[in-house]
């Protein structure tokens, strides 16, 4: 029944109860009557929806008229609620069983930060203890610093590795995502084993590094006398001790990259404070690079006078590679270009040239270690497959970015963008 359908009963009542008033010479006392009973008929349907509203896993009681109708719609919406509900907390419930299993710590917490649930791993990970620690605010319960700073700080582009304190140090790596109404969302995982292994690799190539440039050096030494008087030995060891030399020599440079690429992986790296003088590095370079490769030609363009704030000698390797690279891959004559401008609250170096270029499929695995795109091409530069890899750690200690575009016999161009942050006005 509709509303409508309900006000036109009572109206109809009350004219009838009029009527017979008037008749009998009461109207006003009959009007009063009908209303009253309808009020008290009103208050009961009310007693008997509030009484089922305490209950209401129930069926409705009777009733009579908009309010039967009125119970029935509730108690459908009822229904449909609780099927929605039920579904949902068995999406919970089935979600939680998947983050119990897991061998990374899983935490939720809500928007103030207080811990709505948190899986068996995390109680090790983070010391929480279940059930006394939920509800409780996480940044109370965690003591590290880092992790305070990292989760407060409420920027989780990157994820968090910090080191837990203790006889036994442990490595952390902690990833947060939003999700819901301003809740988070925690993943934590030990990766101590992974940095010990880290560790060792790197500890192995430094290591091996240094042992082998002694007897290199050695080796080289003596090359260098036989050939400084090559004419007294018999004409067929010339060749040999020249191609022997060549690969000495390779063997060197190769040794020098990984000791430097050693070095700026495993040093404690602090704020850079040094303001570095970007146009007159490049420049710096290309006078070096005049020596080096005379056949090169370097344009070097400076629209910029801002400097950066960085290690000046890591930034002359990482742009001395990107110089070097784009040299030997260009013919004889053809003309490096090297750019040096500001853009979009952004400083850029932009090396372009115009050589042999780079298949697509190449470009996101150029700044691995040792990966080539040709090993002949490798060969005939004497490169040692660590340029790149150098310029990816060296950009990423100053907050910046590299990117390649590249055509195949069109050339390629290798561009470095630094923030805002890190750059300054002369």
């Amino acid at each position: 029944m509709t509303w409508t359908a309900a006000a036109a009963r009572i109206a109809v009542l009350l004219a009838v109860a009029l009527l017979f008033g008037w008749i009998y010479g009461y109207p006003h006392e009959a009007v009063i009557a009908v209303l009253l009973g309808l009020i008290v008929f009103w208050l009961y349907q009310m007693e008997k929806v509030q009484s089922w509203l305490q209950d209401p896993e129930r069926a409705p009681p009777d009733a009579y008229g908009v309010w039967g109708d009125l119970l029935a719609r509730i108690y459908s919406h009822q229904r449909k609620n609780r099927k929605t509900q039920n579904k949902l907390q068995a999406n919970v419930t089935y979600l939680q069983d998947s983050f119990a299993s897991m061998r990374d710590g899983v935490v939720m917490v809500d928007r103030q930060g207080a811990i709505k649930w948190f899986n068996k791993a995390a109680e090790k990970l983070l010391n929480l203890r279940y059930p006394e620690d939920t509800a409780q605010t996480l940044t109370n319960l965690v003591r590290e610093p880092e992790f305070n700073a990292y989760f407060l700080a409420d920027d989780y582009t990157a994820p968090l590795q910090y080191v837990t304190g203790g006889e036994k140090p442990r490595y952390r790596r902690v990833e947060i995502t939003h999700f819901g109404a301003g809740e988070r969302l925690l993943f934590v995982r030990d990766i101590s084993e992974s940095v010990r292994l880290e560790k060792m690799r790197t500890d192995f190539v430094a290591n091996v590094s240094h042992e082998l440039r002694t007897p290199l050096t050695v080796i080289s030494g003596y090359l260098s006398t036989f050939l400084a008087h090559q004419g007294e030995l018999p004409q067929a060891y010339g060749k040999a001790l020249r191609q022997m030399s060549q690969q000495a020599e390779r063997m060197e440079t190769l040794l020098k990259d990984l000791l430097w690429l050693s070095r700026i992986e495993t040093e404690q790296r602090q704020e850079k404070r040094e303001l570095i003088d970007i146009g007159s590095l490049l420049q710096e370079i290309k006078e070096e690079f005049r020596e080096a490769f005379p056949g090169g030609i370097v344009e070097l363009v400076l629209e910029t006078d801002k400097r950066v704030y960085g290690d000046y000698r890591e930034l002359h390797s990482a742009f001395s590679n990107l110089l070097s690279n784009a040299i030997k891959y260009s013919p004889d004559g053809s003309p490096v270009i090297v750019r040096w401008y500001s853009q979009e609250n952004k400083c850029i170096v932009e090396v372009k040239d115009q050589g042999i270029g780079i298949d697509a499929a190449h470009i996101p695995r150029l700044t691995e270690r040792f990966y080539r795109v040709d090993d002949s091409r490798s060969s005939a530069t004497g490169g040692t497959g660590l340029g790149l890899a150098i310029v990816k750690h060296v950009l990423a200690a100053h907050d910046g970015t590299l990117t390649i575009r590249s055509e195949l016999n069109v050339g390629s161009t290798f561009t470095v963008e630094f923030p805002e942050g890190g750059s300054s006005d002369t």
